[in-house]
């Protein structure tokens, strides 16, 4: 049988898989065959090659071109490696709250209300508002920021899924096979350990030891806030779950440089 092939892919490689083609729009290897089970314990190394990337594009820049530019151009490649997938569930979910008792019809409806539109606007201002601050300090600082927020934004999804039921049918949701391979936090977050690790050896690179952490309390607090308010969650307020969660990261280190100084 092919899974006794000594080439055969072990299955934790081929989550991985799943997630780089799932959370982005990377183009993806033949090999190994991406599988669609756990992959989001994956998330975070995904974020970590979005906010690298990020940050590619800001080094490249700084002092080349106009700060507006770095920060228009950081966004829009956000945007565009994710395909979008979060920012919907973000939009979406703005929808189900202003929705009321019609929340999950409002999350259903294809069509974005005035509430996702609001939501959209906010998130890209405050983003742009943070970056502009954060450009304030070394480019190493703003990398720092830039590789710590997509990370932590990933993780806030896994305390969604641990803390709260799942509010669609499993078999049907569109992120149901989340909770349906879901084996606890603990083990989800266990290919996380060795980004914590990187994170905290960023702590140590220029100004501002503390950018690569700005994403904690948002982490925990955007899935905890957004639980209560649903009742639950689903694929849009996981969605909105790391859009918010980078958001507040890049503007608590922005508060940061405020208050410290550059």
């Amino acid at each position: 049988m092919i899974s006794k092939l000594p080439w055969a892919s072990p299955p934790w490689l081929r989550d991985l898989a799943g997630a780089w083609v799932f959370y982005s729009v990377l183009p993806g290897a033949r090999w190994p065959r991406p599988r669609f089970e756990r992959i989001a314990r994956f998330a975070p190394w995904i974020g970590l090659v979005i906010g690298g990337l990020q940050a590619l594009v800001w080094w490249m820049g700084a002092g080349r071109i106009p700060v507006a530019a770095q920060v228009a151009l950081v966004l829009a490649l956000g945007l565009w490696l994710t395909g979008g997938l979060h920012m919907d569930g973000a939009m979406d979910t703005a929808d189900g709250l202003g929705a009321g008792s019609r929340c999950l019809e409002a999350m259903e409806d294809s069509r974005v209300g005035a509430a996702g539109v609001q939501a959209i606007v906010l998130l890209l201002l405050l983003r742009a508002a943070a970056l502009f601050s954060l450009a304030a300090l070394t480019p190493a600082a703003v990398t720092a920021c830039l590789l710590g927020a997509p990370i932590w934004a990933r993780i806030a999804p896994l305390l969604a899924m641990e803390r709260f039921p799942y509010l669609r049918d499993q078999e049907g949701g569109s992120a149901g096979f989340h909770r349906r391979h879901w084996r606890g936090l603990g083990r989800e977050l266990r290919p996380t350990v060795v980004l914590l690790g990187f994170l905290a050896g960023l702590s140590l690179v220029g100004q501002g030891p503390w950018a690569p952490w700005s994403g904690l309390i948002p982490a925990v607090m955007v899935p905890l806030w957004l639980g209560h308010r649903l009742g639950g969650h689903t694929g849009d307020s996981y969605g909105a779950c790391v859009e918010w969660t980078e958001t507040w990261a890049l503007a608590l280190s922005a508060g940061l440089v405020v208050l410290t100084g550059p």
